[in-house]
């Protein structure tokens, strides 16, 4: 598994961008596409996914596909199947590095909470083994730090397992997994 670590702040800003994000996702989710098949299935012109694409290349997150190679358009393949970053690399120095991984991290939360609520709205398309199958759940504990890496390490063990392992039965679907762990104080909002 090919994984892009993110240290770079004008990686970070370039992946800020909502629309980069949903071509990423799409390329990696999908496969190889044109930009103008990425186009009409995000709502943009080619030009703008077009545009949007060199920006990815630039950092080395998207590149040609070469199974496609000779054609009229231009196909394009995500060089890595994961993103990581951390934090620390971004917060507590620059103070617009900060700002560009907030922005970063606000444009993943509301590509999941989008994922999440297009579940939702077509649940009803859905058989009852799949509704008995899916988990929307919030547990609150007391960690520390150390106790929170070692948890979120566990969890992406046991997800990578699964994923790794394929289907298993005619009925297989592409599931998301969506893992959030994260520190409050004061009351919920």
């Amino acid at each position: 598994m090919r994984t892009y670590h993110l240290s770079d702040p004008e990686a970070l800003r370039a992946l800020a961008h909502p629309l980069r994000g949903t071509l990423l996702a799409a390329l990696r989710i999908d496969g190889p596409a044109t930009a103008s098949m990425l186009g009409r299935r995000c709502g943009e012109s080619s030009g703008a996914t077009s545009y949007h694409l060199r920006q990815l290349a630039r950092y080395g997150l998207v590149e040609d596909d070469p199974g496609h190679e000779g054609g009229r358009e231009r196909w394009w393949r995500a060089v890595h199947e994961l993103t990581d970053w951390s934090t620390g690399e971004f917060v507590g120095g620059d103070p617009g590095d900060a700002e560009a991984h907030r922005a970063f991290a606000r444009r993943v939360g509301a590509d999941y909470a989008r994922w999440l609520a297009g579940w939702i709205d077509e649940l009803d398309d859905w058989s009852p083994a799949w509704h008995d199958a899916w988990e929307l759940s919030d547990i609150h504990m007391r960690l520390t730090p150390a106790q929170l890496k070692a948890l979120s390490a566990e969890l992406l063990a046991t997800i990578m397992r699964y994923r790794d392992a394929g289907p298993d039965g005619d009925d297989a679907e592409r599931v998301a997994v969506l893992l959030q762990a994260f520190p409050q104080r004061g009351p919920l909002p």
